[in-house]
């Protein structure tokens, strides 16, 4: 297998009006509209929460004409499609948001791979779009809506290691799917311990058990905050080589993690901390308001001593 990382040029007008599937159960009977590569897309929503989440439904389809497979047409039935527009933890949407000039590669990405049950998508043109090809096409059709190159290999890449982790739709074979399972894992759980590594070394915090880094050892703070940089890119690259054909994508990731570790673990602890307040807000008003007047208290007592 081999993964197409050549450069893609921006053509907004691979992306048109796809037009309306048949539906013959509507009341009346709603007829097919054909696609037409003339016109814009439209992307008509309908929020939706018949899953128990937000989820959104599309009234109308997306028409892609693929550099490789044709014509794609999403969804396949408007009727039971539902999307999260793209797919991104809420901690990470200050740095990939759920909407923007990727939103239509993402929902046709998301018609590529749906429903659950039965993945394999077939073109216009009888071409087989399996998992790793429709990351694929998510790639290019984030080129042809504009999106800035470094957002579109991020998103690329996570995908694509939610792929591997998956293996679903894939066509791989177990061992395959297995080894690939196992090397994403493998990066993301040595990223983290050295990165807890890194952390405990950079602040001269010694604990039994943990060795300390050769490339930040007994050093200068600063010195040890760039040996922890660089080696938050050189070994991110390292594993990304077990990757095989998706070493772009476990680079990317890879390195993503190392660099961005610190900022994540900020990140889950102030959410942490935010649904923690919402819970009590909800359940205990008055604890809340006794906690909020303490550490307001707390504070004003600080700064009083610090700028006395």
């Amino acid at each position: 297998m081999r993964i197409d990382v050549s450069p893609v040029i921006q053509q907004a007008r691979r992306f048109y009006d796809g037009g309306v599937d048949a539906d013959p159960e509507a009341d009346p009977p709603r007829p097919a509209a054909p696609p037409d590569p003339g016109s814009d897309p439209k992307i008509v929503l309908l929020r939706v929460t018949d899953t128990g989440r937000e989820q959104f439904a599309m009234e109308r389809r997306i028409g892609y004409r693929d550099r490789h497979l044709g014509e794609l047409l999403v969804p396949r039935v408007t009727g039971t499609f539902r999307s999260d527009l793209t797919s991104v933890p809420a901690l990470f949407t200050w740095l990939v948001p759920k909407t923007g000039q990727h939103l239509p590669a993402t929902l046709l990405h998301d018609g590529l791979v749906h429903p659950p049950g039965d993945v394999t998508y077939v073109s216009t043109d009888g071409h087989v779009v399996l998992r790793a090809e429709a990351d694929r096409v998510l790639r290019d059709a984030m080129a042809d809506a504009g999106t800035a190159l470094l957002r579109r290999w991020l998103v690329w890449s996570a995908v694509a290691t939610a792929t591997m982790l998956s293996g679903d739709g894939t066509g791989w074979s177990r061992p395959l799917a297995w080894r690939y399972r196992a090397t994403a894992a493998l990066t993301v759980l040595v990223v983290a311990l050295l990165g807890v590594c890194a952390t405990l070394d950079l602040f001269d915090l010694h604990v039994t058990g943990i060795p300390k880094l050769p490339w930040m050892g007994e050093r200068s703070w600063y010195a040890e905050l760039a040996g922890g940089l660089a080696g938050a890119v050189v070994i991110p690259l390292l594993l990304a080589l077990l990757w095989g054909p998706f070493r772009v994508a476990g680079a990317v990731v890879g390195v993503t993690l190392a660099v961005l570790l610190h900022v994540t673990v900020a990140l889950l602890a102030l959410t942490g901390l935010y649904r923690v307040l919402e819970w009590l807000a909800a359940k205990a008003p008055a604890l809340l308001l006794v906690l909020v007047g303490a550490a307001t208290a707390a504070a004003v007592v600080v700064f009083v001593g610090l700028v006395s």
